[in-house]
């Protein structure tokens, strides 16, 4: 009978009826049935543990979202986490319902990546909790006044939601819907809707789809694509909440904050549009120059900021502006990292958290309160249905709806004064192209210096008393 000697740390056969196991103190001899067997096990179990966690790490994202924890059926539909990397160790996350970002990974200055956008861990978050967490939004982006605007001579009421205003498509906009996700590589993302005539009170039947796609520069480019039907109106955009600290612990009030626009749309305390442009000039709305965002916030004596508890407004950019460059810059001082917004669209809501309140637990159990992130939102301007003087929003047959934003992430280069003052020279209140705007003809000397502190148009009083921004400072 063949035999097994084991000494030690070897493993030896001696084969034969006849033949002797050395009897060592250190060795131990077996039936070799049962130490092939013991042999076999050892390398089974070996195989399964190795087998099982090849798995879990697939199961598992970078930013420790577990796939299975996304896999379910909602509505019929198949729902699933999907992920984007590219060759800088980046990744994004998205699933089907809402078709929403659900996390953002990315490095700080230091090379140290962490999650920057708020979300949930699991879908049950999102089907359980009204939000628009990274949301893609349709078919209406913000509001629309009592859900009423007419076409062609036809009037149409939408399902309200908000103040008795149609915000985001409606109760059941594009944010609740399940979308058809195809991964086209290991960056890109290919996500579509088909929206019923008649949903949500829209005309006509909306096939709307975005490619999202990761870029070796660390951006995340959307580029949206629509066709009708029949004549309807349009208005796409991304909701994510960012907080580029990555710990939505903190808020975003240290974040600085730079939005290229002279004008913004005034709300009423409905958060409706009042059909005004505004300047910027002299009011706690002007970012031209890089501000901290929690540097006026609160000046409630300032009547947009109380009727927004906070900012939640659009600004409208300029209609010249060189959408080569950002149209918005967000920087967080303290990890370094940067997210600058390109798009061709004319306006973004800026929104900051406003109504978060404590009663939301986010992505490893952290809850989000208030001002613990800002959305920024390319758009066309909110209620543009009943602002005939406003771009339009209306689609017809035969036309294709093309909206294009881009989100890159990276980090300050030679520290913040140099970033700001790169950003000032580009895009600041002081250079040319404000002369059309407040203060004509003394922009660069006095371009709201030091904001509503000094008054409008310090030194220049005499001369621009008139103008509207200094109206408006006096609000």
């Amino acid at each position: 009978m063949k035999q097994a000697c084991f000494k030690r740390n070897a493993l030896s056969y001696e084969n034969g009826a006849d033949q002797k196991c050395h009897q060592l103190s250190s060795n131990t001899c077996l039936k070799p049935s049962f130490s092939r067997l013991n042999l076999l096990f050892a390398v089974s179990s070996l195989a399964v543990i190795f087998l099982f966690s090849s798995c879990a790490g697939k199961d598992v994202t970078k930013s420790g979202l577990h796939k299975k924890d996304f896999q379910t059926e909602i509505n019929g539909k198949k729902n699933d986490l999907y992920v984007m990397t590219n060759k800088n160790g980046m990744e994004v996350c998205m699933t089907n319902f809402g078709a929403r970002i659900v996390s953002i990974y990315v490095p700080d200055k230091n090379g140290v990546f962490a999650d920057v956008v708020l979300g949930f861990d699991s879908i049950g978050g999102y089907l359980n909790n009204k939000s628009d967490f990274g949301a893609f939004i349709g078919r209406y982006g913000n509001r629309i006044n009592k859900g009423k605007f007419t076409l062609d001579g036809v009037n149409y009421q939408l399902e309200t939601n908000n103040f008795g205003h149609c915000l985001h498509g409606g109760p059941k906009g594009f944010q609740y819907q399940m979308f058809d996700i195809r991964q086209i590589n290991n960056h890109s993302l290919e996500v579509s809707y088909v929206s019923k005539d008649g949903e949500m009170g829209f005309p006509g039947t909306l096939k709307a789809k975005a490619i999202y796609t990761l870029t070796d520069d660390n951006a995340i480019d959307i580029s949206y694509e629509a066709t009708t039907d029949k004549p309807t109106i349009i208005n796409l955009t991304n909701h994510s909440y960012f907080n580029l600290t990555g710990n939505p612990e903190n808020t975003i009030l240290d974040h600085m904050l730079a939005i290229d626009a002279d004008g913004f749309t005034p709300i009423d305390s409905t958060f409706m549009t009042t059909g005004e442009i505004a300047p910027v000039c002299c009011t706690p709305m002007d970012f031209r120059q890089p501000t901290k965002i929690g540097a006026r916030i609160t000046d409630y004596s300032y009547l947009q900021l109380k009727n927004g508890n906070g900012y939640d407004h659009n600004w409208v950019f300029r209609s010249n502006r060189d959408q080569s460059k950002p149209a918005v810059l967000l920087l967080d001082s303290v990890s370094g990292r940067t997210l600058e917004v390109y798009t061709n669209e004319p306006g973004v809501q800026v929104y900051t958290g406003n109504f978060l309140d404590g009663t939301l637990k986010g992505k490893k159990g952290i809850v989000y309160k208030q001002r613990t992130a800002i959305c920024l939102e390319s758009q066309h301007y909110p209620d543009s249905p009943n602002k005939p003087a406003w771009p339009s929003v209306v689609l017809r047959p035969g036309q294709t709806y093309k909206s294009h934003c881009v989100y890159k992430f990276g980090v300050m280069k030679d520290g913040v004064a140099k970033q700001l003052k790169a950003w000032t020279a580009a895009n600041g209140c002081c250079n040319d192209s404000v002369k059309a705007g407040c203060c004509k003809n003394g922009a660069k000397a006095s371009c709201c210096k030091d904001g509503m502190k000094a008054g409008c148009c310090k030194d220049k009083t005499a001369a621009c008393k008139d103008k509207n921004c200094c109206k408006a400072a006096q609000k």
